[in-house]
């Protein structure tokens, strides 16, 4: 083998290695755990937040009950979201993962949106749901990746990518979503651009929309009502 050839082998191998710490949805932990905590009196790391005590940390920094109480639907939308992450469990801080519970109504719909900081991983404990993800900007244009899921049945929606789940069936349906960050965020797209505060330029979404600016008034109007 060629010094050459093997020193591009290296070079390689070093970018891998690189772009897959790059990649990480959350910093990997220095520690053991860093239970987060809003007091920096008494908080003595920093390591995503400030940290406690760790011989103060307890058992119930670690513990969140009542993922078994469903969510309220009783929304537009008819579908709930109960999260499970940082904010809930203080113990996740720098640990990478949480997860939610989301409850579906007879047609309620957990409507398109994104997590910029995390992979999801879905598995329906009751009913049928409609889900998909599209990806982003291909040649020559986005693709939809859609499945209908049974009880039992998992599926993955990619970081950053457009995504939903529709119950399509005439009873409630249950799913729980394991994400890949303690706090993975949520862009719903249609909220996001038509209830932003400020509004954006009706110019602008009407454009990008190819509708008119009456339509855009509507829309705003309507989301803003739900969401401010």
């Amino acid at each position: 083998m060629s010094y050459f050839f093997l020193s591009e082998v290296i070079y390689c191998l070093l970018l891998a290695l690189l772009s897959s710490f790059a990649l990480a949805s959350d910093p990997s932990p220095v520690q053991d755990f860093c239970v987060a905590i809003n007091d920096p009196k008494t908080a003595v790391f920093v390591n995503g937040k400030l940290c406690k005590d760790p011989l103060k940390a307890t058992a119930d920094d670690f513990f969140l009950s009542g993922l078994n109480i469903p969510g309220n639907t009783s929304n537009l939308v008819m579908s709930n979201v109960t999260a499970a992450n940082v904010a809930q469990i203080p113990g996740l801080n720098t640990l990478g993962i949480s997860l939610v519970r989301i409850d579906y109504a007879p047609y309620g719909l957990n409507a398109p949106h994104t997590h910029p900081r995390a992979t999801e991983i879905l598995v329906v404990l009751e009913g049928t749901l409609y889900v998909g993800f599209v990806t982003s900007n291909l040649n020559p244009g986005n693709k939809l990746f859609t499945k209908i899921l049974q009880k039992g049945d998992v599926f993955v929606f990619p970081i950053g990518l457009i995504h939903f789940q529709f119950n399509v069936g005439n009873t409630n349906a249950i799913a729980i979503g394991a994400l890949s960050s303690q706090n993975p965020g949520v862009i719903t797209i249609a909220n996001a651009l038509f209830g932003s505060t400020p509004p954006i330029n009706d110019d602008v979404l009407a454009k990008a929309f190819q509708i008119d600016n009456k339509l855009v008034d509507y829309l705003q109007s309507r989301f803003w009502t739900d969401t401010n």
